[in-house]
C-alpha cells in the first residue's frame, strides 16, 4: 500500500520496557504525572498522534 505508514510495535514484555512503564505508572499513582499519554509516548520513544 503506497503512502501508508507502517505501525511499529513495542514489546512491552522486555525488561527495559517493563521498567520504563513501571516508572511512569509510579508517577501516575503518586500524582506527579500531568499527562500520562505524553509520558508513556516519551518513555517508549513514540510521537504523539495527530488527529
Amino acid at each position: 500500500m503506497l503512502g501508508k505508514k507502517t505501525q511499529q510495535t513495542t514489546d512491552l514484555t522486555r525488561p527495559e520496557n517493563v521498567r520504563k512503564g513501571r516508572e511512569v505508572y509510579d508517577r501516575i499513582t503518586s500524582g506527579k504525572c500531568k499527562d500520562a499519554a505524553a509520558e508513556l509516548d516519551a518513555a517508549y520513544g513514540r510521537t504523539a498522534k495527530r488527529g
